[in-house]
């Protein structure tokens, strides 16, 4: 009988569950598979293929890293000892082989001890190379990069304090040690920032360190790309800016804005404040000087009118 021979070549049949008829394989199915997905879950779809596509764009896109400049390295015995007493951040301090000792060296090597510092040996030629073949004499210090904060930083800063904002905007400002010297003043004052164009201007280097005398530390500095567009979104935000002019429109003794949320832009000392800054300001103010003097540094000026500012909040 088919099935049950044992002759080479009979096939067993066997019989294992239900087969075609009322239930089984039919009734599996006929059993409904849920709802279709959408196109952009179903892998075959094109727009589900687009999808995926986007994503990994995104993923392999830079993500958007706060500004900073790029390491800054102090060549000479003189000017690392100057950086170690001011207190400036210092990633390392480097010494050639062979270098002479003498009292600089010696005080160095003391402030780099006390303040936790490391401090390397290295080759003249890697000196050499490592600082741009800079005037060492054999030590050299590099300073960690400086990292910017955003401009509504400074905003968001004032807000946490519970205070109207007060910044200072510096337009063209050259010299690093007016920086500073802003930077210390704006400390000194109650000022929230200091805000200073990305370009053509001095940024956070070891000079402007040196004179701010550590308020670098606890005064942030932003940088912006625009400074006129930064001034027009510190309007919208409510600010009221002023500049300081030689012609200014209103002395700074008769300012009635200095208790509200204000910016105080500066301009440098040669050319002032540009035209376009100049016609974003809300005012233009004045100090009042007795002498035909024509202008003062961008330092004083912001210390003059950051000291007046502060008696109208007070």
């Amino acid at each position: 009988m088919a099935g049950n021979s044992q002759r080479k070549g009979s096939v067993r049949k066997s019989s294992k569950g239900p087969t075609a008829g009322s239930g089984g394989r039919v009734k599996r199915g006929l059993e409904g598979r849920g709802p279709t997905p959408k196109a952009k879950d179903r892998p075959n779809h094109k727009v589900y293929k687009q999808r995926v596509k986007e994503e990994q764009r995104e993923a392999a896109r830079p993500k958007r890293k706060p500004r900073s400049t790029d390491a800054e390295w102090v060549a000479g015995r003189n000017s690392v000892v100057e950086v170690l007493r001011a207190g400036v951040p210092v990633a390392g301090v480097y010494v050639a082989e062979g270098t002479e000792r003498d009292g600089r060296l010696r005080e160095a090597f003391r402030l780099v001890a006390e303040q936790g510092i490391s401090l390397l040996e290295v080759t003249k030629n890697e000196l050499d190379r490592m600082t741009g073949g800079a005037v060492h004499q054999g030590l050299a210090a590099r300073l960690p990069s400086y990292e910017y904060a955003h401009p509504d930083d400074l905003l968001e800063r004032a807000a946490e304090l519970g205070e109207p904002p007060l910044i200072v905007a510096l337009d063209s400002v050259t010299d690093p040690r007016n920086l500073g010297a802003v930077v210390r003043s704006a400390a000194g004052f109650g000022a929230h920032g200091v805000l200073i164009p990305e370009r053509r201007a001095a940024g956070m280097t070891a000079a402007a360190w040196k004179t701010s005398a550590g308020a670098a530390a606890r005064m942030p500095v932003a940088q912006t790309v625009n400074l006129v567009r930064q001034l027009k979104a510190y309007q919208a935000a409510g600010c009221m800016v002023i500049g300081l002019a030689a012609d200014g429109d209103v002395s700074l003794p008769d300012l009635e804005l200095g208790d509200g949320p204000l910016v105080v832009v500066v301009g440098s000392e040669d050319k002032g404040l540009a035209r376009l800054v100049a016609e974003t300001c809300d005012q233009l103010v004045s100090i009042p000087m007795a002498n035909q003097v024509e202008s003062l540094n961008a330092g004083v000026a912001a210390s003059v009118a950051l000291y007046a500012v502060a008696r109208s909040r007070a």
